[in-house]
This record gives structure tokens, C-alpha cells and sequence, in this order.
């Protein structure tokens, strides 16, 4: 199974696919949300599949949205992967790396992303998303999480690294958290329908590659992530968690950061792919943003 929403932004419709044919889950819940999967929506989707009790529909043409409604938190693990780390100038990290992106960032995984004004280093992120499916709190061993994890997305953890590294007074944050900069989608995939221990993740820019890894690389795995971020915080049904990318973006100081007309595109084996058209921000003229941007042609290497 596959659980999409679409339809335009603010009035989109939750759907299930299995294998090529659409589904339409009205009968079942007005929504993709933590409601419907603390209430296990997820069984009674495959219930109502297996008894041919819902109907089909066409969404060709629709635009799609993320695939969960806007989610109570955004939890994002930094350097879980070592190449990852290398090319971002530090150790691999012996415990996960936590920081937060604010619930709207997640958009659409085809929307438009808009470059922030003032930004020079706007950068790409292919991220393996855990949609949490129960209250977590203090689990016992990561083993518990398998019950709390409703399944998976692909994510492009879009970050400004001038804001991030050099503006942030020593937190990332600042550099995450613009408008749309978290496409998310285009399926949440249960996560009893898939095994996420290693999934290719690529992206590229304007057709050319950047990433190209495995989950396997992972430095933590999801269970002990979700296990340990349980021992600082409450998740709740719906949060979304996105688990660190592979080495390959621009602050590598090997490709260039984007700018407005740049086109991403990400894939995660299994769960989809997502395309965005990097956009100015309103009343950035684009003479203006490329004057901005020194570090074009040159990597704009920050550490």
C-alpha cells in the first residue's frame, strides 16, 4: 500500500494505492493524519482493501501533497551518515545529532521551493521520513520502536547553510526552517510493506547526480533513533522524523548551490520521487539574486 493526498494546497483528499490502482479513503477518514493512525486507519485501509470496499478514482493531473497533514513536530538527526560528515568537516557523532524544522516547511514533493531572501547557499538533502503512528515516550530498548513507527517517506531536508553555519550563533535551525523547505513525499508506505535497512537514496540537480547511497550507511538506524529521541521528548502520532543525508550536497564544496530556475529531484528506492523548481523569493529580481551569490562556481565550502 501506498497513502498519497492530493488535490490543491489546503483541499487535498487521502488516497491508497495498491500495486497501479488508485483508491479513494473518504469512507474511511477525511484525512492523512496522527488521528488516523493512532487509531489504526492504516489496518482498516488494508481491511477495506482486501473486502473491495473502496472505491476506485482517477487522479491524474493532481497536483500531489505531502502525504501526512502538517505534523505536530519536525525532529531532523544531523551527520547520521560518516561520509556525510566528512565532507561537512567533522567526526561522525557517537550519539544522534538532533535539531527541529518548523511544521511548515513540509510541503508537497513537486511544489515550488522559494530561495530565501539574502540566501547564497541554498542546498539539497535526499532524507529517508519516519512517520510516528503512536505516543513515544521512554521506550525501553529500540526494539519498541517498531510499534510506534507507522511507516516511511522520502524527504529534501532544503537547508541554507549561511544561515545555518555562519548566522546561527552555534544552532542550525536558523538554516531549516524557511517557508516549503521540507517537500515531503510523494507516499507514506506502511512499515510493515517495507524494509528500510537498505534503500538506495539519489538526488540530482538540473539532471546532473549528487547523491547516490544506501540506508545501510546510516550511522544509527531507525530504531535506535526513534528509541533514543523517545528518552528527550514525547513524539506523537503524525510527527515526522527525517533520519540524515548522504554525502553529495553542496556544502561538500564539490557542486554549486542553487539558485532560482535550478530543478531537484530526489528518490528513496521503494517509497517515490519528488521534483522541485528552485524560485526567488517575492521581490528578489534575479539580477539581484545572482549579484548575492558569491559562492557560485566556487563550492562555498563553509567548514
Amino acid at each position: 500500500m501506498r497513502f498519497a493526498r492530493v488535490g490543491e494546497i489546503g483541499a487535498e483528499r487521502p488516497v491508497v494505492w495498491r500495486a497501479d490502482t488508485c483508491f479513494d479513503l473518504g469512507s474511511i477518514t477525511s484525512d492523512i493524519d496522527g488521528a488516523f493512525l493512532a487509531s489504526d486507519g492504516i489496518a482498516k485501509t488494508r481491511a477495506a482493501l482486501d473486502a473491495g470496499a473502496l472505491p476506485r478514482t482517477d487522479v491524474a493531473g493532481l497536483r500531489r501533497g505531502a502525504p501526512v497533514v502538517r505534523p505536530g513536530a519536525v525532529v531532523c538527526i544531523g551527520m547520521n551518515y560518516a561520509a556525510h560528515a566528512a565532507e561537512s568537516g567533522a567526526a561522525p557523532p557517537k550519539v544522534p545529532v538532533m535539531f527541529l524544522k518548523t511544521p511548515n516547511t513540509v510541503a508537497g514533493p513537486d511544489d515550488d521551493v522559494t530561495i530565501p531572501r539574502g540566501s547564497s547557499k541554498t542546498d539539497w538533502e535526499v532524507e529517508l521520513g519516519i512517520v510516528i503512528g503512536r505516543r513515544t515516550s521512554y521506550l525501553d530498548k529500540p526494539g519498541d520502536s517498531v510499534d510506534h513507527i507507522a511507516g516511511y517517506t522520502v524527504a529534501n531536508d532544503v537547508s541554507e547553510r549561511s544561515f545555518q553555519l555562519e548566522q546561527s550563533g552555534g544552532q542550525w535551525s536558523k538554516g531549516k526552517c524557511a517557508l516549503g523547505f521540507n517537500p515531503t513525499g510523494p507516499w507514506l508506505v506502511p512499515a510493515e510493506d517495507l524494509d528500510v535497512g537498505d534503500l538506495r537514496l539519489r538526488s540530482w540537480v538540473n539532471g546532473q547526480p549528487r547523491q547516490d547511497s544506501s540506508t545501510a550507511d546510516m550511522i544509527f538506524d531507525v530504531h535506535t533513533l526513534i528509541w533514543h529521541l523517545s528518552q528527550y521528548m514525547v513524539l506523537e502520532p503524525g510527527d515526522l522524523v527525517l533520519t540524515g543525508t548522504p554525502e553529495g550536497v553542496a556544502l561538500s564544496g564539490r557542486f554549486d548551490y542553487l539558485r532560482a530556475g535550478d530543478v531537484v529531484e530526489i528518490e528513496i528506492e521503494g517509497l517515490g520521487r519528488q521534483r522541485q523548481t528552485f524560485v526567488d523569493a517575492p521581490g528578489v529580481s534575479a539580477s539581484a539574486a545572482q549579484g548575492c551569490d558569491d559562492s557560485r562556481g566556487l563550492g562555498g565550502r563553509t567548514r
